[in-house]
């Protein structure tokens, strides 16, 4: 990690996140949730920092043809995709949804499709894509953090993503749990390769997978399926100089000192307003870097009442210096720059 300057909106994050005085408390927002304006321009002269995330890898599917038909459907903007193994067609269907997509149909219809899926996961080889990762770094300036991505958990492709309903997965883990462990055996497989190509690369640090629900894994299958491999990557990681975190968006009650027994070196997304406190998330991550994602609850505050909220939060911090507020959820777009000017006038009125 090179020398970085707290006067800049990315020097105070990387200040947070390594343990050092940031003098006033980070403030970022994903890169998608902004477009180029007068008001973007005027918060990042005020120290919001843009967190942009780009893989430095990319995955190839050997052996196995696969398209994307995209089309629209009564207004919606809709992408079917579509892959053709040795066994058979596997698709899934999703639907556009601001920055995100909503996935309509899942990869998993049957157990029939097992051996599809399992054909698939075996095909899937990550290529490192180190020149894009090097030009996005150096096309940015000092009002941007550049961050990697470790693919999803193992076992999490069976909840975040399009492979299948979340029903399904319950139903599957109780009647057909030695097929998802061969398909989660797989998926260990792949992001093992990944671990070192993300080493290598340019990125000082990356978040690994997210999303994980608590009240649905539950704390024998996240101590079991996940802590092992925040472990193994962390090992990776740490020799190369990177950082690693984790998106935990959910409720996190019932893994909390699960989480703080993990070698990950920051805790992104947590939400005071769904999980215990900040005060509580302080006292027990035991050091690690908290990359807050703005209270839910308070999206549609106006500007004045976020400046507040603000301030109590950072009051109820107490100091700490791993602190960073961040935007990592979709706000309404109508109050997107109302609660974007209250944050930034709440750190600068806490700090002042």
């Amino acid at each position: 990690m090179g020398k970085y300057d707290i006067k800049t909106p990315a020097g105070k994050v990387w200040a947070a996140l390594r343990g050092d005085d940031p003098q006033s408390t980070p403030f970022t927002a994903y890169e998608i949730f902004l477009s180029q304006s007068e008001t973007e321009r005027s918060l990042r002269n005020r120290g919001l920092c843009i967190l942009r995330r780009v893989n430095s890898y990319k995955i190839e599917y050997r052996g196995i043809n696969h398209r994307s038909v995209y089309y629209t459907e009564k207004g919606r903007e809709m992408v079917r995709v579509v892959y053709e193994t040795p066994y058979g067609e596997l698709s899934a269907l999703k639907e556009k949804a601001g920055s995100s997509y909503w996935n309509r149909e899942f990869l998993f219809k049957s157990p029939d499709d097992y051996k599809k899926l399992y054909a698939l996961i075996r095909s899937m080889t990550a290529v490192p894509c180190y020149d894009f990762a090097n030009e996005v770094i150096s096309d940015c300036g000092n009002d941007f953090v550049i961050r990697d991505n470790l693919p999803l958990e193992p076992l999490q492709h069976f909840i975040s993503s399009d492979l299948m309903d979340m029903t399904d997965f319950c139903y599957e883990w109780l009647d057909n749990q030695d097929e998802l462990l061969k398909l989660y055996g797989a998926f260990v497989d792949f992001n093992r390769a990944v671990y070192k190509i993300i080493a290598d690369g340019p990125m000082e640090i990356s978040n690994y997978g997210g999303n994980v629900i608590p009240q649905i894994i539950g704390r024998e299958v996240f101590e079991k399926y996940y802590m092992p491999h925040y472990e193994e990557a962390a090992e990776v990681l740490h020799k190369a100089g990177m950082l690693i975190g984790c998106h935990f968006d959910a409720d996190n009650t019932p893994i909390m000192d699960l989480i703080a027994k993990t070698p990950l070196d920051y805790i992104e997304a947590y939400d005071p307003g769904i999980s215990p406190s900040l005060s509580e998330a302080i006292k027990v991550f035991e050091g690690k870097a908290i990359w807050l994602n703005w209270p839910c609850k308070w999206h549609h505050a106006s500007s004045s009442e976020v400046k507040e909220y603000a301030q109590e939060l950072l009051c109820e911090a107490g100091g700490y210096k791993k602190l960073i507020i961040g935007i990592t959820e979709d706000i309404p777009p109508e109050n997107f720059f109302e609660v974007m000017e209250g944050i930034a006038q709440g750190i600068e009125a806490f700090h002042s």
